[in-house]
Parts: C-alpha cells; structure tokens; sequence
C-alpha cells in the first residue's frame, strides 16, 4: 500500500470528470477527508490545499491535489499516536457501539466517514477502558483491526 491511508483506497469519487481530471466540490472533498466544509474552505484560504474554479462559480480541488493533501497530512502524527508500530492505516475515531460476552467483544468505531468493527478479547476491553464515547485509534495490518486509546 506504500504508506497509502486506507480511506485513499476506498473512497469512491463523484466529481466531474474531465479529461484525465477529475475535480470535486468542497462538500464532497470534506467527505472523503472526515472534516467540515469550512475546514476545506480554510485549508484553501491558507494555501494548504490548492483550489480551483468549478465551472459553476464554486470553488472546487482536483482530485490529484486531494488525493497528495490526504497523503501528506496522513503521515503526519497525531498528537498521543503510538511510538512505533507496524500497521502504516491508522484512523483516530469515536466509539460508537460495545458489543461484549464473557469471552469477546465486539467495538465499533466511527472514523471520518468510516465505521470500523473490530472484534477483540473482553479483556483488552476492559483493561482500555473502551466504551461508547471513547476516541480511540483504529490500526489496520492486513485484515487486522487493533483499536488503542491515544495518550492525552
């Protein structure tokens, strides 16, 4: 995946394409990067992301310079990320449902515009403290999922 967060992998574009180009409003660009609109419109005010004129008026960003912005702000650290682990996808989110029996437990997570599910071991669970509220960092390998609870 050559350090690819998982979400450039999935998303599904709906923007205008144009010859070998593809641009997308500012509304579908937050979706695909889990923010508001207004943080796009204050990415472009400052330069961060590079905008363009849609031809209805509105401010737009292809889709190369979305995809290059994601890439480059994915492999930024997030304040409390883990000091060194193997997994390159990993997806800071919200608890939004605990699942547990005796044995297992079943967390899902909301992550920008992704809901995650990730089954592990009650104990782990309860050791981390994970319940529906909890931010927690979703760290994908493979076909693995390990959720931890980022420092403050």
């Amino acid at each position: 995946m050559n350090g690819l967060p998982l979400f450039a992998l999935l998303f599904r574009i709906s923007g205008y394409i144009l010859p070998d180009v593809t641009y997308l409003r500012v509304k579908e660009a937050a979706g695909l990067l889990g923010v508001s609109d207004d943080t796009v419109r204050r990415w472009m005010d400052q330069g961060r992301l590079p905008s363009v004129q849609l031809e209805s008026g509105r401010k737009g960003v292809r889709g190369r310079d979305l995809a290059e912005f994601a890439r480059q702000n994915a492999e930024a650290p997030e304040p409390g990320v883990t000091v060194a682990a193997s997994a390159r996808n990993r997806m800071r989110g919200i608890v939004t449902r605990v699942v547990t029996d005796t044995v297992m437990a079943q967390v899902e997570m909301q992550a920008g515009p992704f809901r995650l599910v990730s089954l592990l071991s009650r104990e782990s669970v309860d050791e981390l403290g994970i319940e529906v509220g909890s931010v927690t960092v979703a760290s994908v390998k493979s076909t693995h999922v390990v959720v931890e609870i980022p420092e403050s």
